[in-house]
């Protein structure tokens, strides 16, 4: 016992060592832009303003809301990835009390920052006492901060999820996230990543949402992901294909519910995508569709709803939302990649997660 306490201690203390160390380097690198950023200002009106100045103070301002923003860095076998931690103020933990922890993936072209403004996520956390972690893509490893969800013939975007489990773990250790109440969401290239983690971990997460994203085993490489994306490369698999293409994890280990938000009107992943992520998922857990219902609040979008139950209960969770394009379903206006015209995708994705833990 005494051993396994001090390995513990020592891994701890390295895990937060790193962590100083990184937001040390943070604060240095966002210094030296700030001091580059002076040579490439541009005019608005009586003053200059850099655009590296900008970005690198959006980087660095934590979301709207009440909360702490805390930043971090975890490595895997994908390399460093960088991480924000949205940690709700005033938390009273009882000894020993651990919360649940929601990961939320961002899309292509967004920030963790940005995916959390866009979704509102930690007033929910606030208001139900739960953690955020928001890991975020490095640009050097995709250009346009892409989650590698597509890569799984080069092993590429299993190192990716390794890594993001690294993280996730961290997390845990640091934070007090209980390991047993942990759900991913996220949205396009991210509800692909969410859908490969849950498919490679899939013990590790109670729920998963996939927001606007490509079936999974659809793509294994960066051409097939393209076709992918356009609705192609997705025919109806035998259940026996099924666990060869998202993961022998997968084939062995039951999946965790799925819960599937996608719109009608989107032009960069086809809506076909959801049907079939629903399909793939419903096959490798055994789990029949019962009839659709039409939902409507307000005068928000309408939605069809399918469920696919097995033996009572609900594997798969279909929702597909009539006049939604490309974007967060019921996000902040006037923000990229969020439509407040859609049902509220973060209050269902919480609750879908929630009902989960509560079985747990």
């Amino acid at each position: 016992m005494a051993r396994r306490s001090s390995i513990s201690s020592l891994t701890s203390s390295l895990t937060s060592s790193f962590t100083r160390a990184y937001q040390r380097n943070l604060r240095a690198l966002t210094k030296a832009a700030l001091k580059a950023g002076t040579k490439a200002t541009i005019k608005t009106g009586k003053r200059a303003v850099s655009e590296v100045q900008r970005a690198a103070v959006k980087q660095l301002k934590p979301p709207p809301g009440k909360g702490d923003w805390l930043a971090g860095m975890a490595l895997g076998p994908g390399g460093a990835r960088r991480y924000h931690l949205f940690r709700p103020s005033d938390l009273d933990l009882a000894p020993g009390e651990k919360l649940p922890l929601m990961v939320m993936l961002h899309g292509c072209g967004q920030t963790g920052r940005d995916f959390a403004a866009i979704t509102r996520m930690n007033a929910l956390a606030t208001r139900h006492r739960f953690l955020v972690l928001y890991p975020e893509q490095d640009r050097l490893h995709h250009p346009q901060g892409c989650w590698n969800w597509y890569e799984t013939r080069s092993g590429k975007s299993a190192a990716e999820a390794a890594t993001l489990m690294a993280a996730v773990d961290q997390v845990c250790v640091l934070y007090a996230a209980d390991r047993a109440r942990v759900a991913v969401a996220g949205l396009s290239a991210g509800a692909g990543m969410a859908a490969l983690l849950a498919t490679h971990y899939p013990a590790r997460f109670k729920a998963v949402v996939m927001h606007s994203g490509v079936a999974p085993g659809a793509a294994k490489s960066s051409a097939t992901a393209l076709a992918a994306m356009r609705g192609r490369h997705v025919p109806p698999m035998p259940v026996t294909a099924v666990g060869k293409a998202m993961g022998a994890a997968a084939a062995m280990t039951t999946l965790p519910p799925l819960l599937v938000l996608h719109g009608d009107r989107d032009v960069v992943v086809s809506p076909s995508n959801a049907g079939s992520a629903a399909a793939v998922w419903a096959a490798a857990t055994g789990a029949v569709p019962a009839a659709s219902r039409r939902l409507q609040r307000g005068r928000r979008h309408p939605m069809r709803v399918t469920d696919f139950k097995l033996r009572g209960k609900t594997s798969v969770t279909l929702c597909e939302i009539a006049g939604l394009g490309h974007a967060w379903s019921g996000g902040a206006a006037r923000l990229a990649f969020s439509d407040p015209a859609g049902p509220d995708a973060t209050r269902m994705a919480w609750a879908f997660a929630a009902r989960q833990f509560a079985r747990a």
